[in-house]
């Protein structure tokens, strides 16, 4: 089957890209000028840890270059995905993240400490653990390349679906300097600035700050304030040590804060779950005579009562020491990380006093050690590299019930003194998290490049990986008194008894997960050069995604007691398969790239969500069986000075090929063993056309996050004129996206369906020599267009969502020296 699709995909197949579109700057570093283009828009990457141009890699790569970036609005890897249709960004808030690339990466829903990012994040070398990090502005970029498959021979923390590579501008040793303002709509504000210089023969620095401050795209008609909104505010400073041209010393230092009021949902729909029909949502609201203040999403209204926050520190300092050796280079790159989360919710999702507190604040300190070693010769080049990863994260949470709880969550009655119409039943009852994660992680990898003739190329690559993860996890329960509650028949010393109420709402647990595991994996990529400017390439690559462990707490089993055999998660076992065409035509003015892709993967993690207040909100599990296939192309032309244009496509087909014991759509939760009806698709393993309360067999369904279709496209054209006594272009650009429809639900719903969507964006300017000026507009046609939707616990059949930003306008100027 394997053989006969990528015979086919070979066919008729499509690959990577490099946007890069309207790129003019050179490359973070200089290219060998004798393989530039007669235009001159050579890319040089570093993605195989060497200089080389992206034609040359034989592996799929998207290389968006810090102009492109700026002038499309793509401020940060969230938006990123506009210009690069195989990545998936999804953010519920800065910690709930997702970052996947065709599909697979993490878990889609709530985000775990206990697991590994599949897409590995690096920033001039230095691996962030954070998905966080992916939220912040992009200060001083001079690119980023997007590596797609498994990344595990050439990086130093294993990747399974890829990479994404950051460059920053690096100090000068010639004065420069640069300077941008931007304002829009929505008081939009943005301010970026960098100078760098020597400060003697030998030594040169560069610093760069950037702020971004919106007003909020949704109004909470109960605070009467605009909330998600943007505040951010980032600062880079580096420091180059160079004495001579084989030996160099880069310290590097970086800050960045947001604290928006951030992130709230409103009301989108709500569906028919198994629940009696008195404890679905249209009853409960009735029952409380609440009404949300619209039923219409893209009103953009909400009501929430709990506060919001998204309080966000990211940091670090790093060395990174080259020295050329012989025919090679010594590359050691240190770095200190830390993250800081402090956040507020509203996790009932209504303006009703259900959850009254959410909040899980957590600080991390990485510590990562890489040292490289790069041989390079006329036939062989080879990279081996040793890596050690140390992290630590600290997490005190706390979630509260409030006064609307009792009536919300109880069985309703018309008994005046029964637990469901007493508030006191729930009120001020509280549950307080303390846990911590250690995690250690140590590695040595390779990749040999032998070119068996001057068209052909082999690239074998190997990797030995230790890890080791514990956690400890301990949930404390007290009544609205500040009395430690317990849930067992006998209580515990020290504490009360809990009533059936409460202890169906919050029950205390302690545990403390362990594990480790060795994993030996490889790769292996031929090449071969077809014709000067046609490569064609196949890879295959065992790899892995280390284990896992849960660590915000463990699920109950069916008789309420803990699961404790749930506190650790197997390796995810992965079989990649990938081949792929490179070309250039045209007197090298245009690029044409294919690829196509299938990734096998065995106990694939999955977060599992109980959708109940009282259990743990997500877990992690491993599903069975998991498979990503697809074809990816990529085209851009360069036709002449005056018009540059690229459009990339992507077909991703992921789904589970087998998981039997994940947790039920919305559609199919809160009940007994009922018939399927409306979902067919799903089934209990062994009762055909039946279900349980809490599990489902979802086999042959998508990956959540996944459209099947997505597009990028762009084009710009340009004409000399003088004017204002100023020489330079006037120019006018367009770029936009479209993603096919995709699921938002771990368990894919109907009522989670995101409808596709098309983004359109103009900009129009006059440029010349150290300036730029022009205006832009994002969201040309007022699209409206949902980001994410969410299942409100309880299984009360309400979905609330965030929806995607309006029609935004504004204008830019830029300098620079």
């Amino acid at each position: 089957m394997i053989a006969r699709f990528l015979l086919l995909a070979s066919v008729a197949s499509a690959s990577f890209i490099a946007p890069a579109a309207f790129a003019q700057d050179a490359a973070p570093e200089q290219a060998d000028p004798t393989v530039q283009s007669p235009r001159g828009d050579v890319i040089v990457v570093t993605a195989r840890r060497r200089q080389e141009t992206a034609q040359e890699v034989p592996l799929a790569i998207s290389v968006i270059r810090g102009d492109s970036i700026e002038a499309t609005g793509n401020f940060n890897i969230v938006k990123l995905q506009q210009l690069a249709p195989t990545l998936q960004v999804y953010t519920t808030n800065p910690r709930n993240t997702s970052v996947n690339i065709r599909g697979l990466g993490v878990p889609f829903g709530l985000t775990s400490d206990g697991f590994e990012q599949g897409v590995g994040i690096y920033v001039d070398d230095v691996y962030n653990s954070r998905v966080a990090a992916a939220t912040f502005d992009f200060l001083d970029v001079a690119q980023v390349e997007v590596l797609r498959g498994p990344q595990g021979s050439l990086y130093g923390k294993n990747t399974t679906a890829g990479a994404i590579n950051i460059t920053t501008n690096q100090p000068t040793f010639d004065f420069e300097g640069r300077a941008e303002l931007t304002v829009g709509n929505l008081n939009y504000k943005q301010a970026k600035a960098a100078v760098s210089g020597p400060l003697s023969d030998t030594i040169a620095a560069r610093i760069a700050i950037a702020s971004t401050t919106r007003r909020g795209t949704l109004y909470n008609v109960t605070s009467q304030r605009w909330i998600n909104e943007q505040d951010n505010v980032g600062f880079r400073g580096q420091l180059l040590f160079k004495p001579n041209d084989d030996f160099s010393v880069t310290l590097s230092g970086d800050y960045s804060k947001q604290d928006p009021e951030c992130c709230g949902t409103t009301f989108v729909r709500v569906g028919r779950t198994q629940r009696p029909l008195n404890r679905q949502y249209d009853a409960l609201a009735a029952a409380q005579n609440y009404v949300v203040p619209s039923r219409n999403p893209y009103d953009r209204l909400s009501d929430l009562d709990s506060n919001l926050n998204a309080g966000n520190r990211i940091g670090g300092v790093s060395a990174k020491v080259k020295w050329d050796v012989g025919p090679g280079s010594l590359t050691s790159v240190t770095a200190w990380r830390f993250w800081d989360w402090k956040p507020e919710n509203d996790r009932d999702f209504t303006g009703l006093p259900i959850v009254a507190k959410s909040q899980n604040p957590s600080q991390q300190n990485q510590y990562s050690q890489e040292f490289r070693y790069n041989y390079d010769s006329k036939d062989v080049n080879f990279v081996i590299g040793l890596f050690g990863f140390r992290q630590r994260i600290d997490t005190q949470g706390t979630e509260q019930q409030g006064s609307a709880a009792a009536q919300w969550s109880l069985a309703p009655s018309t008994d005046p003194n029964n637990a469901a119409n007493r508030p006191a039943t729930l009120d001020g009852l509280t549950a307080s998290n303390t846990q911590y994660l250690k995690a250690d992680s140590a590695a040595l990898f390779g990749q040999l490049s032998w070119k068996v003739t001057d068209a052909l190329t082999i690239q074998p690559g190997v990797r030995l990986n230790y890890d080791k993860k514990s956690g400890f996890y301990q949930r404390v329960v007290t009544n609205a008194q500040g009395q430690a509650i317990s849930c067992t028949t006998v209580p515990t010393p020290g504490t009360i008894a809990g009533t059936s109420q409460q202890c169906g709402v919050y029950q205390p647990q302690i545990s403390a997960p362990s594990d480790s595991a060795w994993n030996f994996t490889y790769d292996f990529n031929v090449n071969y050069a077809l014709a000067r400017d046609v490569l064609a390439y196949a890879t295959y690559a065992k790899s892995f995604k280390t284990l896992g462990i849960n660590q915000n707490g463990l699920p109950l089993n069916a008789d309420n007691s803990v699961n404790y055999d749930a506190s650790t998660v197997k390796p995810e076992a992965v079989n990649h398969y990938e081949i792929g065409l490179k070309t250039q035509f045209w007197d090298r003015r245009a690029t044409f790239n294919l690829s196509a892709f299938r990734t096998e993967i065995r106990n694939f993690q999955a977060t599992v969500n109980g959708g109940q207040f009282g259990t743990v909100r997500g877990y992690l599990a491993n599903a069975e069986k998991v498979r990503s296939q697809g074809i990816e192309a990529d085209f851009k032309i360069v036709a002449s000075d005056r018009f540059t244009a690229y459009a990339n496509g992507a077909y991703t087909d992921a789904e589970y090929e087998k998981f039997t014991n994940a947790p039920c759509p919305p559609e199919l939760s809160g009940g007994t063993l009922q018939p399927l009806g409306q979902a067919a698709n799903y089934s209990q393993p062994g009762v055909p056309g039946a279900l349980s309360p809490r599990q489902c067999d979802i086999s042959g369904q998508g990956l959540p996050g996944v459209s099947k279709w997505a597009f990028s496209f762009g084009a710009e054209v340009n004409q000399p004129v003088t004017l204002l006594a100023k020489e330079g272009q006037v120019y006018l650009g367009v770029d936009g996206n479209y993603r096919s429809r995709w699921n938002s639900n771990a368990s894919p719903s109907i009522y989670t369906q995101v409808k596709g969507y098309a983004l359109t964006n103009f900009r129009a300017g006059f440029r010349g020599d150290g300036f730029d000026v022009f205006g832009w507009v994002r969201n040309a046609f007022d699209v409206n267009y949902i980001e994410n939707l969410q299942v409100a616990p309880g299984n009360t059949g309400l979905i609330a969502g965030q929806v995607g930003d309006p029609q935004t306008w504004g204008g830019t100027i830029k300098f620079s020296f």
